[in-house]
């Protein structure tokens, strides 16, 4: 692509906020996307995200806010005026055009030479690995090339920004993980500014800079994938985001008791009224010997334990009635060490993995 699509524009979002009746699709968000950033909307259903990009790409006038790419306001601004590329869950391919046509539209509609519009179309094909595809008609390809075709349609016109809206959703799973990469590379090649949907949250850790988690209108946490994982900023991110176990934990004095026991803990603990510790399933380790020093034991009853071939999960039950859960790795040997149900079992938790979150109702 030329050096144009290469200067990608910043977008900042000021205090958008957009009801239909009572009810805040969009209530008073703010966000910054750095320039040639890949950031991700996740949440659930109904959550505001794709409110949000619809907002971005203009098909949503909002009640209120700002929204600038760049140093230009754009609140205004009709779709076809702000320049950006949009990739849509449902591809919106013209199935009476080839592929060509259907890459070639964007240019079409710019007034493009076609000598000019060949050019651009077979190279915004290769990007895609879809060279010499160009006069192939729409129903003679699969799902993922019909994919590759609505995001070669969304980046031939050099846009600085690029908008896609759960693009993958309609993928079998290998070739949804497939796909990722392949996005995530093509992003890192042509350098545009990425805002990219979706309800998958393997799929945002895979692909993200950073990822903003939306619900109810608003950004629970914007965060890296890293960051979002390990330290979550309320209960609602740490359990729409990987597994999670919550066990109440109280402030006494200068530490933080899980029961009777203090917490050894190499994390900050939130200021906040009600606190809990957030326990992963893989940062559980199953105790044989002597704990080390910066370790936090916990006791407990085996009540199940799953085989799963390259892991196994183990759940056990601790005094407090609570009921917590173990993931390891299957290796030579460990299955048949794996304990039974109704064994005692000894658990740790070492300091750096013992995180105490805000247990407020997000």
């Amino acid at each position: 692509m030329s050096d144009q699509a290469k200067g990608a524009l910043p977008i900042t979002v000021r205090n958008v906020t957009k009801t239909y009746g009572p009810v805040f699709a969009l209530d008073d968000v703010s966000l910054e996307v750095q320039s040639g950033e890949f950031l991700t909307l996740l949440g659930p259903s109904g959550s505001g995200k794709t409110t949000l990009l619809m907002v971005l790409a203009g098909f949503t006038r909002p009640d209120r806010g700002s929204l600038k790419f760049g140093d230009e306001e754009v609140i205004r601004t009709p779709p076809h005026l702000r320049n950006v590329g949009m990739t849509f869950q449902s591809y919106a391919l013209f199935p009476h055009m080839t592929v060509a046509g259907n890459v070639g539209y964007p240019l079409k509609l710019r007034g493009v030479p076609k000598p000019e519009m060949a050019r651009r179309i077979e190279q915004a094909l290769e990007i895609v690995q879809l060279g010499g595809f160009g006069d192939r008609r729409i129903d003679q390809l699969s799902g993922g090339q019909k994919q590759r075709v609505a995001l070669a349609r969304s980046i031939v016109f050099e846009p600085r920004i690029l908008l896609m809206d759960e693009p993958l959703s309609a993928l079998d799973k290998k070739l949804r993980d497939q796909m990722q990469i392949e996005l995530r590379h093509m992003h890192e090649q042509l350098g545009m500014t990425t805002v990219y949907v979706t309800h998958d949250q393997r799929e945002a850790l895979t692909m993200s800079d950073r990822i903003a988690v939306v619900n109810h209108g608003r950004i629970m946490q914007l965060a890296t994938p890293r960051d979002l994982y390990e330290r979550p900023a309320n209960r609602f991110v740490a359990d729409f985001i990987g597994e999670s176990t919550f066990l109440p934990v109280t402030r006494q004095g200068g530490a933080v008791h899980l029961g009777d026991m203090p917490l050894k803990t190499e994390n900050p603990v939130p200021d906040a009224a009600e606190l809990l510790l957030m326990v992963r399933p893989e940062r559980i380790q199953l105790l044989t010997g002597a704990p080390s020093d910066d370790m936090n034991v916990l006791t407990g009853t085996a009540t199940e334990v799953v085989y799963q071939g390259d892991s196994f999960v183990l759940y056990a039950r601790l005094p407090s009635g609570d009921q917590i859960a173990l993931r390891g790795a299957v290796r030579s040997g460990t299955v048949q060490a794996l304990p039974a149900v109704g064994d005692e079992v000894t658990l740790g938790l070492a300091a750096s993995d013992t995180v105490v979150i805000d247990g407020a109702a997000a």
